[in-house]
């Protein structure tokens, strides 16, 4: 993953301190409620070229783990080194054909 166009990169100390609702602002992202079904989905990002990056959460997840993993998710797609996140959570890149529409 990479940053999407102009976005600046945020620092650690930043990604773990601002608000998240700042921090979206700030770094052109988006969160929306996913209707994936699986309980062992925590969320996804897709970053999109020119529209920022949307991330994608179940609704049933606790401010707190949802605060934790977008804020996992927004540091792994901006390139920001932060602690990993503690088991049983991992993040997985998955590449797509350039020539797909991101979600």
């Amino acid at each position: 993953m990479e940053p999407t166009n102009n976005e600046s990169v945020p620092s650690a100390e930043h990604l773990m301190s601002a608000p998240l609702s700042q921090l979206l602002a700030e770094l052109n992202a988006e969160l929306i409620e996913s209707s994936v079904t699986d309980p062992e989905f925590k969320g996804s990002a897709v970053v999109r070229k020119s529209r920022g990056v949307l991330l994608a959460m179940p609704p049933e997840q606790s401010v707190l783990e949802r605060d934790m993993i977008a804020r996992a998710l927004l540091g792994h797609a901006f390139g920001v080194p932060v602690s990993p996140l503690p088991e049983p959570y991992q993040l997985t890149e998955l590449e797509r054909d350039e020539d797909e529409d991101p979600a």
